[in-house]
């Protein structure tokens, strides 16, 4: 579609963000006062990665996804200690109920004192999961 003004010929954009269309009390564009260049390199890779995530949210271009993600975006910071922890416990306890299996099927009995250490090891996970889930909730 095109559109002719007093001083030239102008291709409309279908494009356009639909804040082009917001105006001033005088009638006029508005226009964010944007005076500060930024600039930065990426892979091809990255580019095509970043304008799939802004295809996806919906955006029209590349500047607008980028301003949008650099001041209202979030970049979460996964620890990963809290889960290893946890991995560890699990492959603890995961031997230990094998060994307490492996002589219920030689003895034919299961000893209280090993139920007692695999209940221990079972609420000790349980914290763990706990932590696990608190820092979660705090993202």
């Amino acid at each position: 579609m095109e559109k002719l003004t007093s001083s030239a010929k102008v291709r409309a954009n279908p494009n356009a963000d639909a804040n082009t269309n917001l105006k001033t009390k005088d009638n006029k564009p508005y226009t964010r006062p944007r005076n500060v260049n930024l600039s930065m390199k990426v892979t091809q890779e990255e580019r095509d990665m970043i304008e799939r995530r802004m295809v996806q949210a919906g955006m029209k271009t590349i500047r607008a996804y980028v301003v949008k993600m650099a001041i209202d975006g979030r970049v979460i910071h996964v620890e990963l200690d809290s889960v290893r922890e946890m991995v560890r416990l699990l492959s603890n306890a995961t031997n230990n109920i094998n060994q307490v299996t492996r002589k219920a099927h030689e003895t034919g009995n299961i000893y209280a004192n090993d139920l007692e250490v695999l209940q221990g090891e079972v609420e000790t996970i349980w914290a763990q999961t706990q932590v696990i889930l608190q820092k979660i909730n705090k993202l």
